[in-house]
């Protein structure tokens, strides 16, 4: 039974030791370059941990795939094979053709079986689904509630585009873009009439990112709401010097080609072909997280999209935050904690500051304490 991170750790670490050791490189070695790795705190706790390995690296490999095959989907593998694909590269510098061969098969299998492990995401539940009814009860209150919104944040005229969701147009972004334009943001439509999350957008969303990063002089911030958000992580991968931050909104930011929902018989019947197999050059771009501050806010009781889907890769670096909120995936754009996360979120990153610090004592009644959850409990969510 796995009972923390580290089982996950220790393992990968025996099998990057094992990889080392496959192209001729000593134990110091080895040790020295995981311990210089960027990204290698949690490798360095199991390394100090790590004993003489006595198997094989097959069987190592095996362990390896059997412990996340228990743990179960996680965006959070996608850290575990950035840093051993990383620190395997080092290793193949000093080793043979025939090593090199063998690590790379090694690395291809090791993202073939993390990619079917991910693949066990499940549609959201019929529940779920069916309590996207709250979303009438949602819009409707968002009326009375707006007035009471704090209004703390100081926007200090910088660059909000805001992208909306599939199947709707700007309106559906009404609400945030008001909010956030009266604390001061400068805020931008996407204009390209309703959002049918198709590749032909891009060309036109990248002049816009461009005039609007020519008119302030400083890069864009990027709000995308459901399928707003691929475009606004696709612009994030693209132009990262042009944009500041991304955050998204229940959207679907990894693993979308193998993604379950229940309306992917609505688009197959209204479009004759799934709207992922149209769409699988634009998709990808969605895989790579971009070099910018993601911020990913997203509802366990998504009735649309899984919402496992909905969050990034936290342990890969300090400026990704997944924040949850209650509500339906259809209600999010007049979700008072949507809103309040939002801003909380741009200003934070914007003055290099963390969202906790950003957010008073009040505001958190609103929302889970996200930032309580330690690292350990990434790859638990249930």
């Amino acid at each position: 039974m796995i009972k923390n991170n580290s089982d996950l750790y220790n393992a990968l670490v025996k099998l990057i030791s094992l990889l080392g050791k496959l192209n001729g490189i000593p134990d110091k070695e080895i040790r020295n370059i995981i311990t210089h790795h960027p990204h290698s705190d949690e490798l360095i706790h199991a390394l100090s941990e790590l004993t003489t390995v006595e198997e094989d690296i097959q069987t190592v490999f095996d362990e390896c795939i059997s412990i996340y095959s228990e743990v179960g989907p996680s965006r959070e593998y996608f850290t575990l094979f950035t840093l051993l694909n990383e620190i395997a590269e080092d290793f193949m510098v000093l080793g043979n053709e025939e090593t090199k061969r063998i690590t790379v098969e090694i690395l291809e299998k090791f993202r073939y079986e993390i990619d079917v492990v991910n693949q066990g995401i499940p549609r959201p539940s019929l529940l779920n689904m069916a309590l996207e009814s709250r979303a009438l009860v949602e819009w409707a209150s968002i009326y009375f509630m707006y007035p009471f919104i704090p209004k703390r944040i100081e926007g200090n005229g910088k660059p909000v585009l805001l992208i909306p969701p599939y199947l709707t147009d700007d309106n559906a972004t009404g609400f945030v873009r008001r909010y956030l334009t009266s604390l001061g943001f400068k805020t931008y439509k996407w204009e390209q009439g309703l959002n049918m999350i198709k590749a032909h957008y891009l060309p036109r969303l990248e002049e816009k990112l461009d005039d609007i990063y020519s008119a302030h002089g400083e890069k864009v911030n990027i709000v995308g709401w459901s399928g707003g958000g691929m475009f606004a992580k696709i612009m994030a991968n693209r132009h990262p010097e042009q944009v500041e931050q991304i955050v998204t909104i229940g959207s679907p930011v990894w693993g979308v080609m193998d993604m379950k929902s229940h309306v992917d018989g609505v688009l197959q019947f209204f479009s004759g072909k799934s709207l992922k197999e149209k769409n699988k050059k634009f998709i990808e771009e969605l895989e790579p997280i971009p070099d910018v501050p993601v911020t990913c806010i997203y509802t366990k009781t998504d009735g649309i999209v899984p919402w496992k889907h909905c969050i990034e890769a936290e342990s890969y670096r300090d400026d990704i935050k997944n924040i949850e909120v209650f509500g339906s995936h259809s209600g999010l754009g007049a979700n008072v904690s949507v809103l309040m996360i939002t801003a909380n979120a741009l200003s934070a990153n914007l003055q290099g500051k963390s969202i906790q610090d950003n957010t008073t004592n009040i505001e958190r009644l609103l929302y889970p304490y996200y930032w309580m959850k330690k690292k350990e409990s990434l790859f638990f969510t249930s």
